[in-house]
């Protein structure tokens, strides 16, 4: 499907939206996504596919650069947004 990203930017902040239609995601999950090697669909445990790490790895960086990822699902849109802080570049 059409993924739709959305960059905002605020004095001391920068904010990233990641939206797509698919399968919801099911609020007791939500949580556990960023966990390693957690699949959402048990029986794609032995699929090749995935291993379930991408997500975390992704939380892995955005914590390294002192940020947030944070993700919601409504119906068939899953948004997972992504908060980092803004630093001023150097001339």
């Amino acid at each position: 499907t059409t993924v739709h990203v959305r960059i905002h930017a605020n004095p001391d902040t920068v904010s990233i939206g990641m939206a797509n239609t698919g399968d919801g995601i099911a609020p007791d999950y939500l949580e556990r996504i960023f966990d390693r090697f957690f699949r959402v669909d048990p029986s794609r445990q032995r699929s090749s596919e995935g291993t379930g790490l991408g997500l975390a790895i992704t939380k892995s960086i955005v914590i390294a650069h002192g940020g947030t990822i944070s993700a919601a699902s409504t119906g068939a849109v899953n948004t997972f947004t992504i908060k980092l802080p803004r630093v001023p570049l150097a001339l």
